[in-house]
């Protein structure tokens, strides 16, 4: 299988739980809480694994936080390669209204960085070994973090030879094209945002993602269509992709389940359509499980086989 290197700027610690009711103004008293580590490449390469396949994890970590988040990491088995910041990293929390099953999510701002410091993820990057053939940059970027960073990103993995793959969204993501990269991964929201066009139709969003990869600045894009699956396009090809009807738990973690379906298959010598049906599939395997859990391998493989005899 060929090599895929991940990469979280902003990691978490991902506090989950859940109590009766929510109440403004009352103490609540939670179940026992559940801590995962979190973050967007992190939540990739923990996803990888859970479908089969191995990663390497680049991310910063700072304080005791970053000391329980590697500890974490090591009970999952990753192979995970830390750079040291000062700054703690960031914890989020999830909290499960059990009388109504609503998700209430909140999110805490990362470290602010100083400019050695993501200098140094940069540098650890460029002397990576072994040699990624696909790279993942993902998530947000913590404060102190310039906006074309993850275009620096897609320009060493051009160095490299690597196919980078970016999901994030706003400035962050349309730096990234300018300088060019392999596969993105926006929700509808999102892409709107990016292509500052009052796009609806489908047909419009096709329509814009097409001009994309015709202009260079990406070869692919997967574009999540939440329940409604996901739109593939890249040079004369677009399909919308339907996933199979599943009972929806949560939806934390189905954007970065299907990211590592996607490059999981690719890395496994799978033709790009196969490998964005397996996305599709890991994605909505994790809106079966609780909380902030991911993708299981079993469910993903078997949505997939459905989906696959489903299109023949």
């Amino acid at each position: 299988m060929k090599t895929i290197v991940t990469m979280t700027m902003n990691p978490a610690i991902d506090k989950s739980s859940s109590v009766a009711h929510v109440v403004a103004e009352r103490k609540l008293y939670c179940k026992p809480p559940r801590f995962e580590p979190g973050g967007g490449g992190v939540n990739v390469s923990r996803a990888i694994k859970k479908l089969g396949g191995e990663s390497i994890l680049l991310y910063p970590a700072g304080g005791l936080a970053g000391d329980r988040l590697k500890a974490l990491l090591d009970l999952e088995g990753l192979d995970h390669r830390p750079f040291p910041i000062e700054g703690l990293i960031r914890e989020s929390l999830v909290i499960l209204e059990e009388s109504t099953g609503r998700q209430y999510r909140f999110g805490m701002p990362g470290p602010e960085f100083q400019e050695e410091e993501w200098e140094r993820c940069l540098d650890e990057l460029s002397a990576l070994c072994p040699t990624p053939d696909y790279l993942v940059a993902s998530g947000s970027l913590p404060p102190g973090v310039p906006a074309d960073f993850y275009a620096r990103v897609a320009r060493i993995g051009k160095k490299r030879g690597a196919k980078t793959i970016i999901d994030a969204s706003g400035e962050v993501l349309d730096q990234a094209l300018k300088e060019g990269v392999y596969l993105i991964k926006p929700n509808v929201r999102e892409f709107r945002e990016l292509v500052g066009e009052d796009v609806k139709e489908e047909s419009q969003i096709k329509a814009e993602a097409q001009k994309m990869v015709k202009s260079g600045r990406c070869e692919v894009l997967v574009i999540s269509l939440g329940a409604a699956g996901a739109l593939m396009v890249s040079e004369g090809f677009a399909e919308h992709i339907l996933p199979p009807t599943v009972p929806i738990v949560s939806k934390v973690g189905a954007g970065d389940s299907m990211v590592a379906g996607v490059v999981l298959s690719l890395a496994r010598g799978k033709p790009l359509r196969e490998s964005v049906l397996f996305g599709v599939a890991a994605g909505t395997a994790a809106v079966m499980t609780p909380g902030t859990e991911l993708c299981q391998r079993e469910d993903a493989e078997r949505l997939f086989e459905s989906m696959v005899s489903g299109s023949e």
